[in-house]
């Protein structure tokens, strides 16, 4: 399409083939239009190629710091996210603009360009550094955009942003009609995986790895936003990703999303709380290979590996003598694994399929102790959003995402979501009054994955 194509008539119909509501779909085509009309304030004339994308964010449902273990969660994409359109350039840089703050950048697209180590600028400019190193030579592009997600909040927004500027250089260079693409990545959930390894640093296959985000993390926010649909939740499996299920939410609910006005920033001592959980895994694992000479990398791995696994893991943390973690935090971190992983998932699975919301929510209210009890990663915020908000009737309700500060999800009946909104606000501004004047909800029905327009 041209960028004089990208019209809110145009865009909302794309939108809502592709899977948003109405409502939702409008709000983003006027966004579109802005961005559009960003660039060409910027230059960019009416014929240019335009390559667009909507790239939403996430819900985790259910699968608190599984999914880099090769465990599992349940997860949706949601009807908030990036509006991005990327033009091209006759060189081989590249400018990102974001509209709503009027700041923007610029770069070579090479192999040893020199990235930021924080501020927004960090996300795309590592997705550039990462392509120029993996695919070789790029042609440039000017990209603008806006979000409506809400930055650091636990639905994944820099994910979003990273997924959305590689779906941009992508296009504009044709990655996947390249050798060495074809050669590592096969499918969405390929693809995801190693839009994981950007933000990791990781390597994936031939592709070799690089500086990251400062992040420990896995690929469930990557296999969400690419790989959702709309009005299911998404069980996946991971390392290597790889779907097992689609559940169905009933048309008669919504989620009701609360951001406890606490940012989960992956920054600073938030960033080490979050990549303390994931480095107590390897931990495990380098217990379990010493002990057995086991050749399992990741924990899911171990525990299949053999009928007593779990067992014998347990007996070999209780004797180790680890240097960064005593033997009594890497069992609480094994029994968080077993827990939410190994029985949680499958009964509120189950219980959601049959219908069985009751069963459903006691699982979820499960979780969500296990994380603020077992793994630790809630914050007094985070634990009392979704008491508040199983007391003022939703069906269940859980923080999600990385955790130390961030959101809840609560499931309701559309008909009282409204209601519902108004009385858990009130409930948790009464709680935590200095918090409440950062807070912020919405409601969303289980969204469609990242499209291009």
């Amino acid at each position: 399409m041209n960028l004089a194509d990208i019209t809110v008539e145009n865009v909302q119909e794309r939108l809502l083939k592709a899977g948003l509501s109405h409502a939702e779909s409008l709000s983003k085509a006027r966004q579109f239009a802005r961005v559009a009309e960003a660039l060409v304030q910027k230059g960019a004339v009416g014929s240019a190629e335009a390559y667009a994308h909507f790239v939403p964010g996430r819900i985790e449902v259910l699968g608190k710091h599984t999914d880099y273990a090769g465990g599992r969660s349940i997860v949706a994409a949601v009807e908030r996210g990036f509006c991005m359109i990327a033009v091209p350039r006759a060189d081989a840089r590249a400018t990102v603009l974001t509209v709503e703050l009027g700041e923007s950048v610029e770069c070579e697209l090479e192999a040893d360009l020199q990235v930021p180590s924080s501020g927004w600028t960090n996300y795309p400019l590592t997705v550039m550094r990462r392509l120029a190193r993996n695919f070789g030579e790029l042609e440039g592009v000017d990209i603008a955009f806006l979000s409506d997600l809400p930055p650091a909040a636990g639905m994944s927004s820099s994910s979003a942003f990273m997924i959305a500027t590689y779906l941009a250089l992508a296009a504009r260079n044709e990655l996947s009609l390249r050798d060495v693409y074809r050669q590592a990545i096969e499918s969405d959930l390929e693809l995801a995986a190693y839009l994981g390894t950007i933000e990791n640093g990781q390597s994936f296959g031939p592709l070799t790895g690089d500086r990251g985000v400062g992040t420990f993390g896995g690929s469930e926010d990557h296999t969400a936003i690419l790989c959702s649909e709309s009005g299911t939740l998404g069980q996946f499996a991971y390392c290597p990703a790889r779907l097992e299920q689609r559940i169905a939410v009933p048309e008669d609910c919504v989620f009701v999303i609360g951001f406890s006005g606490v940012v989960a920033e992956k920054t600073g001592a938030a960033q080490d709380l979050y990549n303390r959980a994931a480095l107590q895994v390897r931990a495990i694992v380098d217990v379990w290979q010493r002990a057995t000479e086991g050749d399992q990398v990741y924990l899911a791995d171990v525990l299949r590996s053999a009928p007593d696994a779990a067992e014998v893991l347990q007996n070999a943390l209780r004797e180790t003598a680890e240097a960064a973690y005593t033997s009594a935090e890497l069992e609480q971190r094994l029994r968080h694994f077993l827990l939410e992983d190994g029985q949680i998932i499958d009964a509120a699975a189950a219980a959601l399929c049959a219908g069985d919301m009751a069963t459903f929510g006691k699982q979820v209210d499960l979780s969500q102790g296990y994380g603020a009890s077992v793994l630790e990663n809630q914050i007094n915020e985070t634990i009392g959003l979704a008491r508040f908000a199983r007391q003022e009737g939703a069906l269940a309700a859980s923080a999600f995402g990385a955790g130390f500060g961030g959101s809840v999800w609560a499931l309701v009946e559309q008909a009282s979501a409204a209601e519902f909104t108004r009385a858990w606000e009130a409930a948790y501004a009464h709680a935590y009054p200095q918090a409440a004047q950062s807070a912020l909800y919405f409601a969303s029905r289980p969204g469609p994955a990242a499209c291009a327009l």
